[in-house]
């Protein structure tokens, strides 16, 4: 894999929530991006459960759009 070396360990949580910012920030890239699955390390379906988390916690204004 190309980014093995690159790769996080992050805690994994059985449940995701929007309001938990501390930990959806963790899947975020200074920019304020949302970093992909090679680079996180998690599966496919719990990517799209932050990814998801990510954009709600953003549209409740608690998370940035764009890093500043």
């Amino acid at each position: 894999m190309a980014y093995q070396s690159e790769r996080e360990e992050i805690e994994h949580k059985k449940f995701v929530d929007y309001k938990d910012v501390v930990y959806l920030r963790q899947f975020t890239n200074p920019h304020a991006k949302i970093m992909g699955k090679k680079r996180t390390g998690i599966s496919a379906d719990k990517q799209r459960e932050i990814t998801l988390a990510i954009k709600r916690a953003r549209y409740m204004a608690l998370m940035p759009y764009l890093a500043a």
